[in-house]
């Protein structure tokens, strides 16, 4: 469950920050982008170089490739990722539901679920070994 979590979460990002460099154009206001022509511009009237790109290098595509790359990286070394990656996820996805109900978030929430089902059943696999027992064992080395 972990595994799929991280590639839905890692194929989101990527689709979004693809498609919006492609289909939405946004690569073309590169030269823009990289020769300085950002530096002065205004959020409250943003450019429509500006808006390509905050729809594409920083939107939160390349954030959440990073985020599930390291679901990925962790779970091919047995570690199990932390719940807060999935509540946080999670949180967000709320809100993306709300202000923006027609877009593809049903996808994230369905990664971060799986996130939490797959941290729980690992914590089952796994129990912590509670504090008392813990001591005991290096006490006794």
């Amino acid at each position: 469950m972990i595994k799929w979590a991280g590639w839905i979460i890692t194929l989101f990002g990527t689709a979004h920050t693809l498609l919006a460099l492609t289909v939405e154009k946004a690569a073309r206001h590169a030269g823009t982008w990289f020769s300085g022509g950002l530096w002065s511009e205004d959020l409250a009237a943003m450019s429509p170089a500006g808006s390509a790109y905050w729809l594409s290098l920083e939107s939160f595509g390349p954030p959440l490739i990073l985020v599930g790359l390291k679901v990925l990286w962790l779970d091919r070394r047995d570690i199990t990722p932390p719940a807060f990656i999935a509540w946080a996820l999670g949180a967000w996805t709320v809100v993306d539901a709300v202000v923006l109900p027609l877009t593809p978030w049903p996808l994230i929430a369905l990664a971060c679920a799986l996130l939490l089902i797959g941290a729980r059943r690992a914590r089952k696999d796994n129990p912590v070994p509670n504090a008392a027992t813990r001591d005991a064992g290096l006490n006794a080395s």
